[in-house]
């Protein structure tokens, strides 16, 4: 029987904004370090605005569940309670040619 090859958890953070975006836009500069630190640790892939802006999504790479908790913890939206996180782990068993390498340098188990 072949054995299976399974890929480690990465992440889509969903973030939904509470508050007015008067609100949400003056912390945004400390929005915007806080993702700049976890970009410079390797720890995200891609980050955005929703369209329409009521929030943003976070693409993070393969870590423990609590290691993730522990940082969206520390994102100043989250801390001042002007957004909340929606979490959803995925394990990706396929991807374009442009992300090939980025599947193919996760860990795998088997």
């Amino acid at each position: 029987m072949p054995k299976r090859v399974y890929r480690q958890i990465m992440y889509v953070v969903l973030l939904t904004y509470k508050a007015p975006i008067e609100e949400v836009d003056y912390l945004l500069p400390d929005h915007t370090q806080w993702l700049d630190r976890h970009f410079k640790a390797g720890e995200f892939l891609a980050a955005g605005r929703q369209l329409p802006r009521d929030g943003g999504v976070i693409i993070a790479r393969h870590m423990s569940r609590a290691k993730l908790d522990a940082i969206l913890c520390m994102d100043p939206l989250f801390a001042e309670h002007l957004a909340t996180h929606q979490v959803i782990q995925f394990s990706p068993t396929r991807t374009a040619p442009e992300l090939r390498l980025l599947n193919e340098l996760l860990p795998q188990s088997a």
